[in-house]
């Protein structure tokens, strides 16, 4: 799987915010983004799979 760039416009009090939760975690801005985005998205395909199981099987 390749990369490709995406740019984003954030104003600095955001960035000093992003930059001090990647510092707690010892990442750079950008692998503290990229893992936020990759989390929320495993988060929304789990919460997806997590209701078709349900509407399969019905709610316990």
């Amino acid at each position: 799987m390749g990369s490709t760039v995406l740019s984003l416009r954030i104003d600095g009090e955001l960035l000093d915010r992003l930059k001090q939760h990647a510092a707690k975690r010892g990442m750079s801005v950008q692998d503290y983004v990229t893992g936020t985005l990759i989390r929320n998205d495993f988060d929304e395909r789990f919460q997806s799979a997590v209701e078709e199981t349900e509407k399969f099987y019905g709610a316990a």
